[in-house]
């Protein structure tokens, strides 16, 4: 079953019939707008939710890393990468991405360690 639904701060977005997934995006979308805090427990919820793909597991430990290093919790933004890349050994980030100060070397660390 497909929803759509229209939130102020996030616009509007068609829902899956996985909590996991509706998470998962509009903590894309929160992170993209800025609110981090609330992107940061809906990337988290969408976890715990049990998201279905593997992509997808990887794509909010990815997003959970960015906030983590941007709010200079290292260790956390380490272990979050650590998560993405033991999921998918392929995993690496875009090149805009890697290119960021703070976390692109931290997840070169992290890769290279792997």
């Amino acid at each position: 079953m497909l929803v759509l639904v229209c939130l102020t701060a996030s616009g509007c977005a068609i829902l899956s019939s996985n909590k996991g997934e509706d998470a998962l995006e509009f903590g894309v979308r929160a992170y993209e707008d800025g609110e981090i805090a609330y992107s940061a427990k809906l990337l988290q919820a969408s976890l715990d939710a049990g998201l279905r793909s593997n992509s997808d597991r990887v794509r909010a430990h990815k997003y959970l890393a960015f906030i983590h290093c941007a709010s200079n919790r290292i260790p956390q933004c380490r272990d979050e990468f650590k998560k993405a890349i033991d999921l998918d050994s392929s995993f690496d980030l875009r090149e805009n991405e890697a290119g960021h100060p703070v976390w692109g070397p931290v997840f070169r660390s992290v890769k290279a360690r792997k």
